[in-house]
């Protein structure tokens, strides 16, 4: 063998491993990216039941927006991705299965439900947003500081703050910004 054969796939093999190594960088790189916006930035989240019907329908696919609350608080009527509650941990839930439920109450509020209509501080709630009216009546309830009152938009099939209590802002994972699965439901929240 020649010194120029030689030569030429010493190059050839010093290529492929700079190609090799070039590629490995941008995969980690992508990698440890994806990671970071997952964990603090935005992440999937698909809808596994009826309880938000009809604004979310069962195997809707969702961004959840992780930001705006280190800043800001959840506002009524935000639709809210978190962990379960205490209570429902002490039901058996685990602490990394994620619920998705609407802001209906905020530190401070009153909240209650009679015959069908629910009331915040007083006031009856116009709510389009909901499949029916809810069934059973629920006393008269201040949601504490740090906490929220929630409900799913299905009320009469919604596992909510009615049967578990209060949810702690710290559960909070993010809230639900954009639909981008079912094609034809594509949008804001």
């Amino acid at each position: 063998m020649s010194s120029q054969q030689t030569d030429a796939n010493n190059d050839a093999s010093s290529k492929a491993w700079r190609s090799l190594r070039e590629n490995l960088i941008l995969i980690t790189i992508a990698l440890v990216l994806a990671f970071l916006i997952r964990t603090f930035i935005a992440e999937p989240r698909y809808i596994p039941s009826d309880s938000m019907l009809p604004s979310l329908e069962t195997g809707d696919r969702l961004v959840v927006e992780k930001v705006s609350y280190k800043f800001n608080s959840p506002k009524f009527g935000d639709i809210v991705v978190f962990q379960p509650p205490p209570e429902l941990q002490r039901r058996g839930y685990s602490q990394d299965q994620a619920f998705i439920k609407r802001v209906i109450g905020t530190p401070g509020d009153t909240l209650k439900i009679n015959d069908g209509k629910v009331y915040l501080n007083g006031n009856l709630l116009q709510e389009n947003y909901i499949k029916e009216p809810p069934l059973q009546p629920f006393p008269l309830v201040e949601v504490p500081q740090n906490q929220y009152f929630m409900m799913g938009d299905n009320r009469n099939d919604s596992n909510d703050s009615r049967y578990w209590g209060f949810l702690p802002k710290k559960n909070m994972i993010g809230k639900a910004s954009f639909r981008f699965w079912p094609p034809d439901r594509i949008g804001s929240i």
